[in-house]
């Protein structure tokens, strides 16, 4: 049984870490309305970026000039994961969901006889997959020092993995990240970016009403690296808002946790207190009846 010293000691150390707790889930909670915004702000102009993109990627279907881009290198012998987490931990299973889903992507690719090559932003994600693919690393991009994330950080990493498919080094690139719904739901995503795929939303125009100038093909081969460069900054945005999210509601929780366990701690010191008590008066009274 531990002593009173101890129980109060352990108490102080509870205390001190529920104020740190409540200090981050403050923290998150003003970093998550920034981030939401960002993350939302974007999504019009990515959904209507989309909805052009695929009336042109109809309209050119599966023509011989249509962009590498587009239609692909023919094979998807050799797959890229970007994998995309934070540079921080204790945001719950943030990471570990994303990671968990780029794991299993891998397994199945490799089951399947495919090449895998893995690309990831952000430490946490490439610490939880270095033991099992290691070797699959082709490179990592450090955002530790990056306070806000922009464009111009999206479009370092779109700019690596155009070269790196102009160079031939794979067919087909997925994005790995989490969408943010609200601060208790993110879902982690998979999102193929190259080739590119488009869905044409539900009662947009149709593509025949324009008429481009240049041609399709040339448009698409202009729009096409901006749309990877897109993909990947709304990924960065959804991954900063699902972020303070999951650290928010992670916080919380801790911090409810630590009120729990100092409640019952408190009562055992009590206990181990007042046992103490009877325990010295039993000991005055039994030396008054011996004299």
């Amino acid at each position: 049984m531990p002593s009173l010293k101890d129980l109060k000691n352990r108490i102080e150390s509870v205390k001190s870490t529920r104020k740190i707790t409540k200090a981050m889930q403050m923290v998150a909670a003003a970093k998550l309305r920034r981030a939401q915004e960002a993350a939302e702000q974007s999504r019009p102009y990515t959904e209507r970026f989309n909805a052009v993109m695929a009336g042109l990627a109809a309209s050119v279907g599966g023509s011989d000039s249509a962009p590498k881009l587009l239609s692909g290198t023919g094979s998807d012998k050799v797959q890229l994961l970007i994998v995309m987490t934070s540079e921080r931990g204790l945001c719950g299973g943030f990471n570990s969901n994303i990671a968990k889903l780029a794991r299993s992507h891998a397994q199945k690719l490799l089951a399947e006889g495919k090449e895998v090559k893995i690309l990831t932003v952000g430490k946490k994600g490439r610490d939880q997959l270095k033991r099992d693919f290691g070797s699959l690393y082709i490179d990592h991009v450090d955002l530790t020092e990056v306070k806000r994330v922009g464009y111009a950080d999206a479009q370092g990493i779109a700019k690596d993995v155009l070269a790196r498919f102009d160079a031939g080094e794979f067919d087909v690139a997925t994005l790995f990240y989490s969408k943010f719904v609200n601060v208790v739901s993110q879902i982690p995503t998979a999102q193929q970016i190259i080739p590119a795929t488009f869905e044409e939303e539900e009662g947009s125009e149709p593509s025949t009403l324009f008429d481009y100038e240049p041609s399709e093909e040339a448009i698409l081969a202009d729009l096409l690296p901006r749309g990877v460069a897109t993909q990947i900054f709304a990924g960065l945005l959804e991954n900063g808002a699902s972020e303070q999210g999951a650290r928010m509601s992670a916080m919380d929780n801790a911090t409810r946790n630590a009120g729990e366990m100092i409640d019952k701690l408190t009562i055992e010191f009590n206990r181990s207190r007042q046992a103490v008590i009877t325990n010295e008066l039993i000991e005055i009274i039994s030396g008054a009846e011996a004299l």
